[in-house]
């Protein structure tokens, strides 16, 4: 998953920025307005955590172009308590107002139910590689593929980031409590190959970034 920090402040935004990186997803930070708006016309977020006081300008303006360019989730970070805020921000566009200051894991369990809410329009689609992520299904030309629960987990992490690197300590973070089993170093590597093995050629999708982790590519 990719998502995009909104956020002036960089003592709220680099430690923010981190605790997401460990669950995996992809992190952007912008501290203004303009800085988010120009990262939203390059890359495809699929989740903004914003502050309304920016500035620039008003972090209701960029609410109601994410809203505008796709379907995003919007999960705004702000000091404003008074009811007008909260009432224009969920007419904006948002889905979740979160009042400063907030608990980091707190917030990432609130990103992780929005994702959850949003699981059934979750599918994805690579080639011949289609990822039911709504039944935890995998196809290959529209058929089923046998994943382990690892396998599948990794997949998933890497159909929701394509064209990013993951750290090899990200994945195994990630994986770590999968079944609640330990998941070490070499454990990934042979994942990644039987992962690789079982989807045929389209297996090749993901790259190895020698001495950091590997990258999913959207496109071959």
């Amino acid at each position: 998953m990719r998502v995009l920090i909104v956020e002036d402040e960089m003592d709220i935004a680099q430690p923010l920025a981190r605790l997401l990186q460990a669950e995996g997803w992809s992190i952007v930070v912008a501290g203004t307005a303009a800085e988010a708006l120009e990262k939203l016309g390059q890359i495809r977020f699929d989740a903004v955590l914003l502050d309304l006081g920016l500035p620039d300008q008003s972090g209701f303006v960029v609410c109601r172009t994410v809203r505008e360019m796709g379907d995003a989730a919007i999960l705004v970070l702000t000091a404003r308590s008074d009811e007008d805020s909260v009432v224009r921000a969920l007419e904006e566009g948002a889905d979740d107002y979160v009042i400063k200051p907030f608990r980091a894991r707190e917030l990432a369990s609130r990103l992780r139910a929005i994702q959850r809410r949003r699981a059934g329009k979750r599918n994805y689609r690579f080639g011949t590689l289609r990822i039911d992520a709504d039944a935890a299904q995998v196809f290959e030309n529209e058929v089923p593929l046998p994943l382990t629960a690892q396998e599948y987990r990794l997949l998933l992490l890497f159909a929701s980031n394509p064209g990013c690197v993951l750290e090899r300590g990200v994945l195994l973070q990630a994986l770590w409590d999968c079944g609640g089993n330990f998941v070490n170093d070499n454990t990934l590597t042979v994942t990644v190959k039987r992962l690789r093995e079982k989807l045929g050629h389209e297996g090749a999708r993901i790259k190895t970034v020698r001495g950091i982790g590997y990258r999913w590519e959207e496109r071959m």
